[in-house]
């Protein structure tokens, strides 16, 4: 295949992990439980790639279109860098830190004295109730709001009328620098508008991520001349490191569009997209019904999108943790993702049964563009798709 599109939809988890326990996620479900409250699962086009077949464990028989499957997550975590390093090939074998209690008085102290700033929260919190907490008393004192979550997280977030964007952005990488020693995962610019009592998050959220201890997919595919096109927060998640090319969207919608362009202009190498509102909008917001209502969109996406795909081009869906909109607290869930993986020159349709790593996506990657000896973790299963 000459073109990759490895499409993320953000949190679609399909079911708990056997661990799942440890992260106190039994019974999590996501895409299970938005199709439960919505119905019916009219997901019609994902259905013909196997999503019905993998929420009912069923690969003994083939989907109508292409091959399906399931993957276990290797990384002890369940957030979105440890997802995304282990489809790109780099697991995480200990877990980033986390502060259930907030971040410490010291890293605090040196926080504001760095950044100029004083602070209000600092804490596990949903990003809407804190801003509802915490948004006209930062208007009053320009204090920034800072919180953390179940996730490996710093998240600053302020207002777009008090405190500049690229003023927030410069702040979250004072903050980048000072917490790479302690291993947080990743630094998120959270800036919103509106009034008290009417505050919205926007899309000029910015992540500030660790840099991989390791090369990924994506530095071996650039190093070759393999163009890798990073569409959504996907050049963030990396730290920019492994791009040719990045691509910014406003949300699902955007994404899918921008996705679509790039397959008619016939874009060379990896395609590598995030839809980050499955996630961000849905899943820790816990909206079953727009979360289902995402699922169709990118269904009726994937129609069009399959209709303009030519023999050169393959499609892998996938998932990089869950985040259950029917679940208790509104952090993600511990659970296998989906995997879906089309092509129009595919002869044959079949199972690639449950894998052990999501890490078997970026072996199958490299083995595509005659790259394994990069392959450091996974298996391929290209040989598989016929």
């Amino acid at each position: 295949m000459k073109n990759i599109y490895l499409v993320v939809l953000d949190s679609a988890g399909v079911g708990e992990l056997p661990d799942a326990k440890e992260f106190n996620d039994l019974g999590a479900n996501t895409v299970a439980h938005a199709i439960e409250v919505n119905g019916e699962n009219n997901l019609l086009n994902f259905n013909k790639m196997g999503l019905q077949k993998i929420l009912d464990r069923d690969f003994t028989t083939s989907p109508e279109l292409g091959y399906h499957g399931m993957m276990a997550e290797y990384s002890y975590g369940k957030d979105t860098t440890t997802g995304h390093w282990e489809i790109a090939g780099t697991p995480v074998k200990e877990g980033f830190s986390t502060y259930p209690k907030g971040f410490p008085e010291d890293i605090m102290k040196e926080w504001s004295k760095r950044t100029g700033y004083g602070y209000l929260g600092n804490y596990p919190e949903s990003g809407t109730v804190i801003l509802d907490k915490y948004g006209k008393e930062h208007l009053e004192t320009k204090k920034l709001i800072v919180y953390t979550s179940a996730d490996s997280v710093f998240q600053i977030a302020a207002h777009e009328d008090l405190v500049p964007v690229e003023e927030l952005y410069k702040i979250c990488e004072i903050t980048r620098e000072l917490l790479d020693p302690h291993n947080v995962a990743r630094v998120i610019a959270r800036p919103f508008i509106g009034e008290p009592g009417n505050f919205t998050r926007t899309y000029n959220r910015h992540d500030y991520s660790m840099i991989p201890e390791k090369n990924t997919m994506l530095d071996y595919l650039k190093e070759s001349n393999v163009p890798v096109i990073a569409v959504g927060k996907i050049g963030d998640i990396f730290a920019h490191r492994g791009t040719t090319q990045e691509i910014k969207t406003k949300g699902n919608t955007d994404g899918l569009n921008k996705t679509m362009d790039l397959l008619k202009s016939r874009q060379k190498g990896l395609i590598f997209v995030n839809l980050v509102d499955f996630d961000m909008l849905y899943g820790h917001r816990r909206k079953p019904q727009g979360y289902y209502d995402a699922l169709k969109e990118a269904d009726l996406f994937t129609e069009d999108f399959i209709k303009n795909m030519q023999d050169d081009d393959l499609l892998i869906y996938v998932a990089d943790h869950g985040c259950d909109p029917t679940y208790r607290g509104s952090d993600h869930t511990r659970e296998y993702i989906p995997l879906m993986v089309y092509s129009p020159s595919f002869k044959e349709q079949g199972s690639l049964g449950i894998r052990d790593t999501f890490a078997d996506i970026s072996a199958t990657i490299l083995d595509n563009f005659n790259l394994n000896d990069k392959i450091e973790f996974g298996k391929s299963f290209l040989s598989k798709l016929k």
